[in-house]
């Protein structure tokens, strides 16, 4: 089955996935190569600055943004397929990316096929919410978008509920670690609310169906984008219910500001999900008649966010290694067994938050010929079915 390419009236959705895919470098630039990613994590809030935790918090708008239009598109491939063909594609794109995590992934990560680790992370996450809703979508559009807004919405209430450390509930909602006889299984992406994200990603496409005119859809994104922020903030203030992370007033002004947005990523708390859809909803309202290089550049990694990552992660991980060889530490310290950040080896590597972004704009551009290339592949070979699984 092949997947239609967007036609202009939805470049905006191509404009924001490749938005947060380039800032999503940002922060897998940071992890390999600043230095007190190996001292402490950027949303400490007693040891990180404000420099270092912003770097960090724009890139929480990549995973949500990322998983909740996989839904969307997944509704504008409904318009033209049927639902079996749809179910098919979702179960197959889903197997195959659960084994690219498994595989392809823990390698770009580690260097190293022999680790005995296994991080179940984004990717994972996007592969088995497909095959969630490749089941939703055989119910009544109702009953798909009650259950995107009851796990979105409800799966904080479950914060308080633990099963002494049962791999199937760190799988669906408590992040944790799971050893199977000396291999260590991390579930970093627990499903239950990516699951509601993708399905209410789905119910979203409805918005750019026939029967919406693209001024009336762009009222009602802006509309939604203003709620979602709002009740964000509203329910933040009340410090009551969506968020196992408290705000508090801290020692500035400034670090109460960070406390308010310190908001939890795993899981993906209803906070955490307002906060980075409510503002991609604006962009996507805003955004439909946006043009230029700096638009077009992004459009281009916007269609080819599977190739895109994959590529970043290796080039990512090759110029660490290269950086560790220079500065003494060796290219075999960047072999890991491990995450990167918890690798012994590697104490006292690293370099400044200004190295760090210039690295990152490297790889960004490094990367996108060869993006723009694939993409002209794929737009000039739609007859060929398996280029829409890259």
């Amino acid at each position: 089955m092949t997947v239609p390419t967007p036609t202009a009236r939805f470049t905006s959705i191509d404009l924001l996935r490749g938005l947060v895919m380039v800032i999503m470098a940002l922060d897998h630039v940071r992890d390999y190569f600043h230095a007190d990613a190996f001292v402490f994590k950027p949303e400490d809030l007693e040891a990180t600055t404000v420099p270092i935790f912003l770097t960090r918090w724009i890139t929480h708008y990549c995973a949500p943004v990322f998983v909740f239009l996989a839904g969307t598109s997944a509704w504008i491939i409904h318009q033209r397929k049927s639902t079996a063909e749809l179910t098919s594609f979702l179960i197959k794109r889903g197997i195959w990316l659960i084994i690219v995590e498994i595989v392809i992934i823990k390698v770009a990560w580690t260097f190293n096929p022999l680790a005995p680790r296994f991080g179940l992370a984004v990717i994972w996450a996007i592969g088995v919410s497909m095959l969630a809703l490749a089941a939703l979508i055989q119910l009544p559009f109702r009953a798909i978008l009650i259950t995107g807004l009851v796990l979105v919405f409800g799966h904080n209430a479950l914060d308080g509920i633990n099963f002494d450390g049962a791999w199937w509930w760190k799988m669906l909602h408590e992040r944790g670690k799971v050893d199977l006889g000396g291999i260590t299984v991390m579930f970093a992406y627990p499903l239950l609310p990516w699951i509601g994200t993708i399905a209410l990603g789905y119910c979203f496409g409805t918005l750019y169906s026939k029967g919406y005119a693209p001024e009336m859809r762009r009222r009602l994104l802006a509309r939604l984008g203003f709620a979602t922020t709002l009740l964000f903030i509203a329910l933040r203030l009340v410090n009551a219910y969506g968020d196992p992370l408290p705000w508090s007033d801290r020692s500035s002004p400034a670090f109460t500001v960070l406390s308010f947005l310190n908001v939890n990523k795993y899981p993906p708390s209803l906070l955490y999900l307002l906060m980075t859809l409510g503002p991609a909803f604006l962009f996507l309202a805003w955004s439909e008649k946006l043009r230029g290089r700096l638009a077009s550049a992004l459009i281009v990694f916007g269609r080819v966010p599977f190739f895109y990552y994959i590529l970043h992660l290796y080039l990512i991980h090759g110029l660490a290694l290269v950086a560790a060889e220079l500065t003494g530490f060796g290219w075999l310290s960047m072999i890991l067994d491990t995450t990167v950040n918890s690798s012994p080896q590697l104490n006292g590597y690293g370099f400044s938050l200004p190295v760090v972004y210039l690295v990152w704009i490297g790889v960004v551009l490094a990367l996108y010929p060869l993006c723009a290339w694939f993409s002209k592949v794929k737009s000039n070979n739609r007859q060929h079915w398996w280029l829409s699984y890259l």
